[in-house]
């Protein structure tokens, strides 16, 4: 009976430790997608160790929802924990993709702002990092929500930006559709970091 009763006891550390290496895991594949574009060669090499850590996510995301099906008693509510874990999952998809349009498109070489873009994204996956390690520190939490939703409006400017110039530059009908993905690909990861850091703020609302 002890046993029994152990398996269904709160045990937050497992949950909390779980986000955190999911965290951890985004901004490791943002940081191999920026490597990617500021060293363009053995790309398709490049996007298969993405490919191996979207995997690895997916492994997390598995274990998260494992652990969410066999606990009784949950850190905080079982619906943002699913939520939570699905959008962290979302952001791990999305660099994934960015990074296979590369070798999907047979793009030959890098446009100019889309290594400046996939920074950006690298430096909001960094947030939240350091959001999901304050989730049981609401004291800390919201500002680094604030700066999400900063680098997200940082973010959808330069898409805007490097889309224009797109059209602006490029004649090839092909290209423009190649590039214009690319782009959204890579500002869609950001907007997911964004969600993200809305449900945290959510979870950090609730508890106080």
């Amino acid at each position: 009976m002890p046993g029994l009763l152990r398996r269904f006891l709160p045990r937050e550390e497992d949950f909390y430790d779980l986000f955190v290496k999911q965290a951890d895991n985004i901004q490791g594949g943002a940081k191999a997608l920026v490597e990617m574009l500021a060293h363009y060669t053995a790309v398709p090499e490049q996007a298969s160790n993405i490919k191996a850590i979207e995997h690895a996510g997916d492994e997390i995301t598995h274990a998260i929802f494992t652990k969410l099906n066999q606990t009784f008693v949950t850190p905080f509510d079982r619906e943002d924990i699913h939520e939570l874990c699905s959008k962290l999952d979302d952001v791990l998809d999305l660099i994934d993709a960015a990074a296979g349009r590369f070798v999907l498109y047979r793009v030959s070489a890098v446009r100019p702002g889309t290594e400046e873009l996939a920074k950006i994204l690298l430096d909001t996956t960094a947030e939240v990092v350091i959001a999901v390690r304050a989730l049981n520190k609401p004291a800390f939490v919201l500002k680094h929500c604030i700066e999400i939703n900063r680098l997200e409006n940082e973010s959808d400017r330069l898409c805007r930006k490097l889309i224009a110039q797109l059209f602006d530059e490029e004649k090839d009908p092909v290209q423009i559709i190649k590039w214009k993905e690319i782009f959204e690909v890579v500002e869609t990861a950001v907007d997911k970091c964004e969600d993200v850091a809305n449900i945290i703020e959510t979870i950090t609302l609730k508890s106080t």
